[in-house]
């Protein structure tokens, strides 16, 4: 049997390729929720079972730690043991855990207490600094570290595992978010906005927390020409107010709205002109839909966007930041690339993987 531990809903957005895929092939498993958001709508929107077991009842909210780290660690050190006691009661022969989130660092750890091989998806991924993005830079490293199988997501991430010395059994399999994309796509389109104009997701802790990042970033956005949609999330619109800076975005190109579900953002994203944007994620969802993707962060764990050249990190200078909107605006030429995430099949493989080769 096979345990899915997961805790957030962009860890579901990315397993879900490879939950639907044992679905289909009418393979058996656990699938454990840690509780920290809320993954409702995700469920419904890809037709997947609710868990077998929550841990904790996730937030309302969009965030259950709303900048608090304090809130953050606490959850992450309650969730080991709890974790650990049910995967030994379970006792899978796997237990996956998906990218760098606390609850994935905290069911690599407690699943190499529990006897159970670890399978880390979206190993291998690194920016060089615990700090940029944090705490997930920290969360990669722990997962890596205590994960038996590593599934690289590219020729880079792999190249990164080899080089660290894991112990872990290394694969390339691409990135199920190709996967998530592809089948997003193939849903009716679920927005009105038509295409001229340019999608925001803004929600990094390092970004949120400091006002004078917060507010170079409302510099950045209120800069841009054409019309503006941003999606909200609820611990960015706190800090937006906290900072005194709501009142900035009151503008008539500017349209926020409530967080979207991960099909419709995925439709506007399609046909959006390019992307302002501090997460990581988005990154690889740029290259699957060949959309331009302008990065208000200091470092990134995703190069091979910015290789390919439709990524561009600002380092969140000003300057640079609105040269390359300036670009972006007059419209980016999107030469033809193999995408180095895969080909929208990683899920297959995985499963290829786990029922085959072990």
């Amino acid at each position: 049997m096979i345990a899915i531990v997961l805790g957030t809903k962009a860890e579901l957005i990315k397993t879900m390729p490879v939950m639907k895929e044992l679905d289909k092939r009418k393979i058996k498993y656990w699938f454990i929720h840690t509780g920290q958001h809320s993954l409702g709508d995700i469920l419904k929107d890809f037709a997947l079972r609710k868990p077998d077991f929550v841990l904790y009842e996730p937030p309302k909210q969009s965030s259950r730690f709303m900048v608090r780290l304090n809130k953050a660690l606490l959850f992450w050190f309650v969730l080991i043991p709890k974790i650990w006691q049910l995967l030994t009661k379970l006792r899978p022969k796997y237990a996956i855990y998906h990218g760098d989130t606390l609850s994935a660092a905290a069911a690599a750890i407690a699943s190499m207490f529990a006897g159970c091989r670890g399978v880390h998806l979206e190993a291998g991924l690194r920016s060089g600094s615990i700090f940029e993005p944090f705490p997930e830079e920290i969360s990669r490293l722990i997962c890596d570290r205590f994960s038996s199988v590593l599934l690289a997501v590219s020729d880079l991430t792999e190249k990164n595992l080899k080089n660290g010395f894991y112990v872990g059994k290394i694969l390339k399999v691409g990135n199920t978010v190709v996967d998530s994309v592809r089948i997003c796509l193939e849903l009716p389109k679920s927005h009105n906005l038509g295409k001229d104009f340019v999608i925001v997701s803004i929600h990094r802790h390092e970004n949120i927390k400091s006002k004078e990042r917060l507010a170079k970033i409302v510099d950045i956005i209120t800069s841009v020409k054409s019309n503006v949609v941003w999606p909200l999330h609820d611990n960015t619109r706190q800090q937006l107010v906290k900072f005194g800076l709501w009142k900035k975005l009151q503008r008539k190109n500017l349209l926020i709205m409530q967080p979207r579900s991960y099909k419709e953002f995925i439709s506007m994203f399609s046909d959006a002109k390019y992307a302002v944007v501090d997460g990581g994620s988005i990154q690889e969802e740029s290259l699957a839909l060949k959309k331009p993707c302008i990065l208000l962060r200091k470092r990134t764990e995703r190069q091979e966007g910015l290789a390919i050249g439709i990524n561009f990190l600002t380092g969140l200078d000003l300057n640079k930041a609105k040269e390359a909107i300036k670009i972006a605006e007059g419209g980016v030429v999107v030469k033809a690339f193999e995408n180095p995430y895969g080909d929208g099949h990683s899920a297959e493989k995985i499963v290829d993987l786990l029922t085959n080769s072990f």
